[in-house]
């Protein structure tokens, strides 16, 4: 079927599915192996079920399937890429198609740094509410063919759930079987995919209505209480997030309040001002939906990405808790999944721009230190893949000992472990420098380990 391969090149393509008939006739075929996720879902501390407020991405970039959708990368130049997955607890892929199956490279490289994906359902417009007539208004058997769809979809393409966006008026048949399609719907993600969430984004109210609250409300409570959270709408005020938080009570950080990048509307901060929203948010304790980060790329432009990237992200990092790793073993050369060349062994074997998120390692903290070290991608130069770590900055006068924190773990101290790091060393005093990896424990403080072996 056309859908599975560009019809450009013949490679193999991730897809979306258009409309009701589409979503209940797909079932698996031989053509879409391509398209499920490799990466098991890593684990991660604190898990998504502690009760610390999150933070959840929504990627919205020119309606999606970009040079994403190749499933065996591209030659794309200067592609967007996310890599802040340390600060993040959930990735929602969204378009504005019906059923937004995310493209595989995402799952996998969100995956591989432990956070969960979900796909989006959306209906808008006067087709949406003819959609909607047609599977809610029809009743039981209906909504329930409709969800067990959606479940099976997660399940066999190996992501972790859905975004449910319905953005129409509906009748009042429709409104009523709203609730328990919901319900039922997060009953069947629940059972088909370990960990698997629904989420529903404020628009509709309980009397079918189209009215966006920016809030939880009365109105929309019915639809949060049936799912596993609720993603606000952008235009709110600090009296919204107050009455927020009284209403959900013990689900408090079930309540996604977004922040729209872009600024679009009356909102509070966007840009390199969202921390202005996000510092609100925090204070009530409630939890962020990001929405369009890639307003970094779409609007600074694809030139100074990466450091504007990190500009952005750290402008945030005070209200973005992180979160350990907690598997061993643990390997990576930092690749971001695209670059300019390609290197293995510290040689470069393929010169050209390439992109695939499939091939994104595990990705370390970011922390923008003004005027000390700081990280960064280094594209120019790597051991393995596109991309390596670039730890640069002055080191004050006097000062004998600097410490950057790459990761944070959280696991129990194995009897012996075994540490490498390769690095290469640049910049005006390279043998006045010595590198070497340092290890704290909570019973121990810090563990230096003597007679460190070089290897050439």
């Amino acid at each position: 079927p056309a859908r599975h391969f560009d019809t450009r090149t013949t490679e193999p393509v991730s897809f979306f599915l258009s409309g009701l008939e589409e979503l209940l006739a797909w079932q698996p075929d031989g053509n879409d192996d391509f398209n499920i996720s490799a990466v098991p879902l890593a684990k991660r501390q604190p898990p998504l079920s502690s009760k610390r407020p999150r933070t959840l991405v929504c990627h919205d970039m020119r309606g999606g399937y970009l040079e994403d959708r190749f499933i065996q990368g591209s030659d794309a130049r200067n592609p967007y890429v996310f890599y802040h997955w340390r600060y993040i607890d959930i990735f929602v892929y969204f378009s504005h198609h019906t059923v937004t199956i995310p493209p595989v490279c995402w799952t996998n490289a969100a995956h591989r740094n432990g956070v969960p994906v979900l796909g989006t359902f959306i209906t808008e417009w006067t087709d949406g509410e003819k959609l909607c007539e047609s599977f809610l208004a029809s009743g039981e058997e209906a909504y329930r063919a409709v969800s067990e769809q959606l479940a099976r979809i997660a399940q066999h393409y190996r992501f972790d759930g859905w975004l449910i966006n319905i953005e129409n008026t509906l009748s009042a048949a429709a409104v009523g079987n709203l609730p328990p399609f919901l319900r039922h719907l997060t009953a069947q993600v629940h059972s088909a995919v370990p960990g698997g969430l629904v989420i529903w984004y404020d628009s509709v109210l309980q009397n079918g209505a189209l009215r966006w609250q920016n809030e939880l409300s009365e109105e929309n409570r019915v639809f949060f209480d049936v799912c596993d959270g609720l993603f606000t709408n952008y235009n709110w005020k600090e009296e919204h997030l107050e009455r927020t938080r009284r209403l959900a009570g013990p689900r408090h950080t079930d309540v996604y309040v977004g922040v729209d990048v872009f600024a679009r509307g009356d909102v509070i901060g966007g840009g390199f001002d969202t921390d202005k929203s996000l510092r609100l948010i925090r204070q009530h304790g409630l939890s962020a939906a990001i929405f369009a980060p890639g307003w970094v790329y779409e609007h600074l432009g694809e030139e100074n990405f990466l450091q504007n990237e990190n500009k952005f992200w750290g402008s945030l990092a005070e209200y973005l808790p992180t979160h350990s790793i907690c598997m061993l073993p643990l390997a990576t050369s930092f690749s971001l999944g695209m670059g300019t060349s390609r290197f293995l062994a510290g040689k470069e074997e393929e010169a050209g721009p390439w992109y695939d998120l499939s091939a994104q390692e595990i990705q370390p903290l970011y922390p923008e230190h003004e005027g000390r070290l700081s990280t960064s991608c280094c594209l120019q130069d790597a051991w393995c893949g596109g991309s390596s770590l670039r730890v640069q900055g002055t080191i004050p006068p006097g000062e004998e000992h600097m410490a950057i924190r790459l990761f944070s773990l959280q696991m129990p101290a194995p009897p012996k472990l075994f540490l490498t790091l390769l690095y290469k060393l640049e910049g005006p005093h390279p043998d006045e420098l010595t590198v070497a990896l340092e290890l704290t424990t909570w019973d121990s403080g810090t563990c230096h380990e003597g007679d460190v072996t070089s290897l050439p």
